[in-house]
């Protein structure tokens, strides 16, 4: 087996950039563009939610590819994982926060949509909006925040990340192989009284 991971990290980093930047982008520019366009509440939400709207199959497709390549490096790190002294605490750090991105960007998704719907001319977005009625201020108060809150776990990700390309070092890892080492050698090793 290789000792390069280069396609599944690779396929982590990119999707992760890509997740943090697109949300990051959303937030600042796309819903500021759209606050720009019009002085009804109705009109920006219309905008803002196609926007958003297009962009969420290309950030599935960035979450996937994430989400895959960290599957792939636990894999190929797993012994570190488990012997390399912080290793095992900074992974499910980023775990974590993981999920805590991945919980808030599908709740952003789901107030987008009811966003999307209710501010929709479509007839036949009205009457599906109007199965679900949501007052729209307070949903929109909300998906600002949730939209916000994906760029700041996924900015968390990369500082995570980073902290483990520096546990990567090699004078990082000699401390926790000789520990393992001394560990799995002490049955052998006579002791004196």
């Amino acid at each position: 087996m290789s000792d390069r991971n280069t396609l599944i990290r690779s396929l982590h980093d990119v999707g992760l950039a890509a997740w943090f930047g697109g949300s990051l982008m959303g937030a600042v520019g796309l819903n500021g563009a759209a606050k720009d366009q019009s002085e009804t509440a109705r009109v920006r939400a219309r905008i803002a939610s196609s926007g958003w709207a297009k962009w969420t199959p290309v950030n599935a497709g960035a979450i996937g590819a994430h989400l895959f390549g960290g599957g792939g490096l636990l894999a190929a790190n797993a012994h570190r994982v488990a012997a390399q002294k912080g290793v095992g605490a900074s992974t499910t750090a980023k775990t974590l926060v993981t999920v805590a991105a991945l919980a808030a960007t599908a709740y952003a998704r789901v107030l987008g949509k009811k966003v999307e719907l209710a501010s929709s001319s479509d007839p036949q977005d009205a009457e599906e909006a109007a199965q679900h009625p949501i007052d729209l201020d307070s949903a929109q108060r909300q998906l600002a925040v949730a939209q916000w809150a994906v760029p700041a776990l996924t900015g968390c990700l990369v500082v995570l990340n980073a902290l483990h390309g520096e546990q990567q070092r090699p004078e990082e890892q000699l401390p926790g192989m000789w520990e393992r080492a001394r560990f799995a050698a002490a049955p052998f090793i006579p002791q004196h009284s």
